[in-house]
C-alpha cells in the first residue's frame, strides 16, 4: 500500500518514519514472518493498517520474539472499536491516542490479549461520567481488584494482578495504566527511578482529561485527582519519567530520544527542577562525543544512575532535575571522569575524560538529597465527599476481600495432600502462595504426583513465590516431564535447582524443554552433554545480538528468543542456561556476576557467548578479568557502639569495575552473614560503598577501592563513617488518651505504653507506606523483642482501616498490640502542621521511660523501622 494517508493526522514525515521502522521489523523478524507479519494478509481497514504498522516500527525484539500477529491485530481492533464506542473517543487528540491510548504494553509485563476484558469490566460503570469521573472510578474499581505488596523484579499483567489481588506499585500502575486505555483514556505509567531521600522507589499513574493530566495512585484511590500519599516524596524526586514506545514530539521535556523510544521528563509538576549541563573533554581540551554520561543517586547502598544521556557533537548533555547532590560519571571507552555536584553547585560542569584505572584507598563524601517542600493548599473534599470515599474504599476492600475467600482452604490443602500422600504443610505452602491460581496448581499436583511421587511438589518449590500464581498446567507440565528424563543422573543438589527448576532469571516461565529436545538430533545432544562449551559456540553462531529497550533485557522467554534467533545479551544468557537444563546439562547464571555457567568435570564453567551484535549495543567485556578471586570482608576493629550491622543492598555493596562502569553485585538483600566466607568474585577491580543515611536523607557515603587477583584472596574492611547525633526531646506522648483494643476493650494509651520505652505509631494499614512500616518492623522482630520494648499500633476507623486484620502480619515483634483511635485525637498536636500532617501516615514516635518523643517520623520513608531501633536502642542502653 502507499504511504499517504490522513489516517491518525500522520504527517508526511511521521508516515516515512513509521514506513522504514516498520521495514526494518519486517527484516528482523524473518524467522517468525508467517507468525508476526501473516496477518497483513488479511483484509485490514486503513485504520487497522497503520495502527499495526506503528506498533510493529517501534515493537521491542522480545515482544516479536515472544508474541504472535494475531494478538497484536486483535488488540487492534478492540482498541479502535473501543474509540468509537466511548463517550469521550472523539475528544481525545490522535497524537494521544497512539501515544497512550493505542499501545499493547505498559512496563514489562507479559503480553495478554486482555483489552476487551477490562472495558467489558469497566464500560457501564464509566459510560455515563466525566472523563475525570472515569478516572477516579476506575481506580476505584481497580481497589477493588489488587491492592500493595512487596515482591521481586517481576512484573505480572494485568490480569495475573487481578487473580492475585496484590501487587508491588509497578504493577498496581501497570493494571490502572491497562484499565483507564481500555475505556479510551490516555494513561501512563510515571515513575520516580530512584529516590533520592530514602531507598527504593514508586511508580504510579497521570491519566488524561479533557485537555489536562491528572495524577492518581494506581489501587488507592483518592476522592479527588491530583491527591496522594507520594505527593510530599515527589516534591524531593530528582527525576520523574515515563517511556513511549514511539518518536515522541513533547510538549514535555525530552529527556533521552532513542532510536526506539522517547524518554519524558515530569519533575517540573511536582518539583522545583534545574538543568545541569554537562561538557565532557578529553585530556587535550578537545570535546568528547559519543561519550555515556550517567547521573546517579545514593539508593540502597549503591550509586544508581537515574538517567544515562549520550553527548552531542560538541561533548554536551544536559539533564533536568531536582535541588540534590548527584554524582556525575562520564565513560567513553573505557575511560572515565567523575564529579559530584551539589544543590548550590551551579549548574554547568566540565568533566575530563581520562582515567582508565580506579582511584586507591577510601573516599569520603555527603549525598544530600533537596529538602522538604511545601506543597500548593489544594482544595479539599467536602464531608460529604470524604464520606463517600471512604464507603467506597470499604466496599472495594470487601469485594477483594471476598474474592480472596475464593482461594483454597488450608483444610482443602490438607485434604489434596493426604490423599496425594503428600507432607500437607508443603503443599499448603505452595497452594497459600499461588492465591487466585491455588485450584490451577492443586489440579497439576493431582495429575502428575501419581507417576512421579513428590517430584511434582519439588518442581513448584524451585520457582519464585510469583511464578505460582501465573503459570499453568501445560507449562508445568513440559519442565516436569523434560526433567524427569534426567533425574537419577545428577546428584540432588544439582538436579533440583540447575535441572528441574525452569526460572532463570526474571523471565516469563513458558514451556519450552520438548522445544529444545526437538531442535537438536540425537548426536547433537550427545555431543553437548559431553562438551557444552559446544552448544555456547552453536548459540553464538546461530544467534544475532539485539539492543533496543533497557528495561526489556532479560525478559526475552527462551522459546521466542530461539524462534526469532534474536535478543539482547541477557535474554541470549538466559536461552543457553534453558537449552543447558532441557538437553540434562545443569546450568545457571552465577548468583553475583550473573555470567552463564555450565557444569563440567565437578566445577562451573563460564560459557562464552559472543554473537554478532547487530542493536545498539555491545556485550559488556570486563577489560580487568582474568579468572577468579576471593574476596575477605574484615569487621571494623574500630567500629563503636552505633555502627551499623553489616546488610547487603542496605547499607553497603560490592562492585566490579568494567568498561569504565561500575557494576553492582548481585547477592541477597539484607545478607549479614557477610564475615564467615569468602566472596567467589571475578577477578578485577572493585569499589565497597557503604552508607548511613541520616534522619533528613543526607547519606554519610564512603567508598573503598580494592583489587581481587585471579586465584588470590583480598582482605578488605568494611568499615561506616561515624554519624552519631544527639537524641533531642521532641515533646511528649500523652498517656490519658482513651483508645480501643480490637476486641471492643476501652484502654488509655499509657497502659498500653509502659514504662520502659515504647514505639507508638499511627496507621492507615491499606496503603503502601503503612504497609512498609509493617514489613520492617517484622523484619526487625529479633531484636525489638531483645529490647523488650511495648510496639503499639493505633489504626482509625476512617477510610484505610475498616477491614484491618492484623493476621495478616504474624512475623511483628512479640509485644505488638493494636488498638483504634476513631478520630486520631491521640496524636500529638505537631503532626496537625506541615510537613508532617502533609506527609501523612504512617505517624511513628519513640519514646523513652518519660513518655518523651525522641524520634519521629511520618509518611513514606523506607528505613524508619532501622531508624526506631538504633534510636530505641540508644535511649534505653
Amino acid at each position: 500500500m502507499t504511504i499517504q494517508t490522513s489516517v491518525f493526522s500522520l504527517d508526511s514525515d511521521m508516515r516515512e518514519t513509521i514506513e522504514a521502522k516498520f521495514k526494518e521489523k519486517l527484516i528482523l523478524g524473518e524467522a517468525r514472518k508467517r507468525e508476526l507479519f501473516g496477518i497483513f494478509d488479511q483484509e485490514l481497514t486503513e485504520e487497522e493498517t497503520w495502527a499495526l504498522k506503528y506498533l510493529y516500527a517501534y515493537m521491542p525484539v522480545n515482544d516479536m520474539a515472544d508474541y504472535d500477529g494475531e494478538l497484536f491485530l486483535s488488540h487492534v481492533r478492540r482498541t479502535l472499536a473501543i474509540r468509537k464506542q466511548v463517550p469521550w473517543g472523539n475528544r481525545v487528540p490522535d497524537h494521544l491516542f497512539l501515544h497512550f491510548v493505542l499501545p499493547y504494553r505498559v512496563n514489562t509485563e507479559n503480553i495478554e490479549d486482555s483489552r476487551g476484558i477490562l472495558y467489558d469490566a469497566l464500560a457501564e460503570r464509566t459510560s455515563r461520567l466525566s472523563m475525570k469521573d472515569a478516572i477516579l472510578e476506575t481506580n476505584y474499581w481497580c481497589h477493588e481488584k489488587a491492592t500493595y505488596i512487596g515482591s521481586d523484579l517481576r512484573t505480572i499483567s494485568p490480569l495475573t494482578m487481578i487473580r492475585n489481588a496484590r501487587g508491588r506499585c509497578g504493577e498496581e500502575s501497570t493494571l490502572a495504566v491497562a484499565a483507564l486505555r481500555s475505556i479510551g483514556i490516555p494513561a501512563r505509567q510515571v515513575y520516580t527511578p530512584r529516590w533520592a531521600h530514602c531507598d527504593s522507589n514508586h511508580a504510579w499513574v497521570e491519566a488524561w482529561a479533557d485537555g489536562q493530566w491528572y495524577y492518581i495512585g494506581a489501587c488507592e484511590p483518592e476522592a479527588r485527582l491530583n491527591q496522594g500519599w507520594f505527593s510530599p516524596p515527589a516534591r524531593r524526586a530528582m527525576l520523574i519519567n515515563t517511556r513511549i514506545f514511539a518518536d515522541y514530539p513533547g510538549p514535555e521535556d525530552i529527556t533521552l530520544a532513542d532510536k526506539w523510544f522517547t524518554e519524558i521528563n515530569l519533575l517540573e509538576n511536582y518539583a522545583r527542577t534545574r538543568t545541569i549541563h554537562v561538557k565532557v573533554k578529553d585530556n587535550n581540551g578537545a570535546p568528547v562525543a559519543g561519550a555515556e554520561v550517567r547521573f546517579e543517586l545514593y539508593n540502597m547502598a549503591e550509586l544508581y544512575p537515574i538517567a544515562i544521556l549520550p553527548t552531542d557533537e560538541q561533548g554536551e548533555a544536559s539533564f533536568k532535575t531536582g535541588y540534590g547532590d548527584v554524582l556525575i560519571r562520564v565513560v567513553k571507552d573505557g575511560a572515565w571522569g567523575e564529579h559530584k555536584l551539589g544543590a548550590g553547585d551551579g549548574e554547568q560542569v566540565q568533566i575530563v575524560v581520562a582515567e582508565a584505572a580506579q582511584p586507591v584507598g577510601t573516599v569520603d563524601f555527603d549525598m544530600v538529597p533537596p529538602p522538604e517542600a511545601q506543597g500548593d493548599a489544594d482544595e479539599q473534599p467536602s464531608e460529604e465527599e470524604q464520606e463517600r470515599h471512604n464507603r467506597r474504599l470499604e466496599e472495594g476492600t470487601r469485594i477483594r476481600t471476598e474474592y480472596e475467600d475464593t482461594f483454597l482452604k488450608a483444610e482443602e490443602a490438607e485434604s489434596i495432600a493426604r490423599g496425594l500422600g503428600l507432607p500437607p504443610e508443603r503443599v499448603w505452602d505452595v497452594l497459600h502462595k499461588a492465591r487466585g491460581n491455588s485450584r490451577e496448581i492443586a489440579a497439576f499436583l493431582e495429575e502428575q504426583s501419581g507417576e512421579f511421587g513428590q517430584w511434582p511438589l519439588r518442581l513448584l518449590e524451585s520457582l519464585n513465590e510469583k511464578d505460582l500464581i501465573d503459570t499453568f498446567r501445560p507449562t508445568l507440565n513440559d519442565h516436569l516431564t523434560g526433567a524427569m528424563e534426567h533425574q537419577g543422573s545428577w546428584a540432588e543438589e544439582l538436579f533440583v535447582p540447575y535441572i528441574l527448576c525452569p526460572r532463570v532469571s526474571f523471565e516469563m516461565l513458558v514451556p519450552y524443554r520438548r522445544l529444545f529436545k526437538g531442535a537438536f538430533t540425537p548426536e547433537e545432544i550427545a555431543a553437548f552433554r559431553e562438551t557444552p562449551a559446544k552448544l555456547a559456540d552453536r548459540l553464538a553462531d546461530g544467534f544475532e545480538l539485539w539492543e533496543d529497550l533497557p528495561n526489556l533485557k532479560g525478559k526475552g522467554n527462551p522459546a521466542g528468543t530461539f524462534r526469532l534467533r534474536k535478543g539482547d545479551s541477557e535474554s541470549l544468557d538466559i536461552l543457553f542456561v534453558a537449552v543447558c537444563r532441557s538437553l540434562g546439562i545443569p546450568a545457571r547464571l552465577h548468583p553475583s556476576e550473573q555470567k552463564p555457567q555450565y557444569w563440567y568435570n565437578g566445577a562451573w564453567e563460564e560459557a562464552s557467548l559472543q554473537p554478532d551484535a547487530a542493536g545498539s549495543a555491545d556485550r559488556e567485556v570486563n577489560q580487568d578479568a582474568g579468572g577468579w578471586g576471593r574476596l575477605r570482608l574484615l569487621k571494623d576493629s574500630n567500629a563503636g557502639q552505633d555502627a551499623p550491622s553489616a546488610s547487603y543492598g542496605e547499607n553497603f555493596s560490592l562492585a566490579r569495575l568494567a568498561n569504565g562502569v561500575y557494576k553492582t553485585l548481585i547477592y541477597p538483600y539484607g545478607m549479614s552473614n557477610v564475615y564467615d566466607d569468602p566472596f567467589e568474585v571475578e577477578a578485577g577491580v572493585y569499589r565497597l560503598t557503604t552508607g548511613v543515611r541520616l534522619k533528613d536523607g543526607t547519606v554519610r557515603v564512603r567508598f573503598t577501592y580494592f583489587t581481587v587477583r585471579a586465584d588470590g584472596t583480598a582482605a578488605v574492611a568494611l568499615t561506616f563513617r561515624d554519624t552519631r547525633e544527639e537524641i533531642p526531646v521532641l515533646g511528649t506522648l500523652t498517656r490519658e488518651h482513651g483508645l480501643t483494643l480490637l476486641d471492643g476493650k476501652a484502654v488509655l494509651l499509657g497502659d498500653l505504653l509502659g514504662s520502659e520505652g515504647a514505639i507508638a505509631a499511627w496507621l492507615e494499614p491499606e496503603r503502601e507506606p503503612t504497609k512498609h512500616l509493617l514489613r520492617e518492623l517484622s523484619e526487625l522482630a529479633e531484636s525489638l523483642d531483645q529490647l523488650n520494648v511495648p510496639i503499639v499500633l493505633v489504626i482509625g476507623e476512617k477510610e484505610w482501616s475498616a477491614s484491618f486484620d492484623p493476621a495478616s502480619y504474624p512475623k511483628l515483634p512479640q509485644r505488638t498490640v493494636f488498638a483504634r483511635d476513631d478520630s486520631y485525637s491521640a496524636l500529638p498536636d505537631f503532626i496537625s502542621k506541615s510537613p508532617a500532617r502533609e506527609a501523612g501516615f504512617p505517624h511513628l514516635f519513640v519514646l523513652d521511660s518519660q513518655d518523651q518523643i525522641r524520634y519521629t517520623a511520618s509518611g513514606y520513608k523506607i528505613g524508619t523501622g532501622k531508624e526506631a531501633l538504633r534510636i530505641l536502642s540508644g535511649i534505653t542502653s
